[in-house]
């Protein structure tokens, strides 16, 4: 496979949540996660993956790197 493989707790601390939180996103669907012996577990790469898919668009809509004129009124 040579993929890493995450636990929820090491997904947790990588996205500086709660583990609760993380379980939540899994049992939600939110996180592409599977489960062996019924303990959720996550690709690195996947991971990385969905990461990606939720922060490319961000700094084109929070206009990083536009300024705004500041306006005096």
């Amino acid at each position: 496979m040579g993929d890493e493989v995450l636990t929820i707790r090491e997904v947790a601390a990588l996205l500086k949540l709660a583990e609760k939180t993380v379980y939540l996103m899994a049992q939600q669907g939110e996180l592409p996660v599977f489960k062996v012996r019924g303990q959720w577990r996550i690709r690195r790469a996947d991971l990385d993956a969905w990461i990606e898919a939720r922060t490319a668009g961000c700094a084109a809509v929070a206009g990083v790197g536009a300024r705004r004129a500041r306006t005096r009124g």
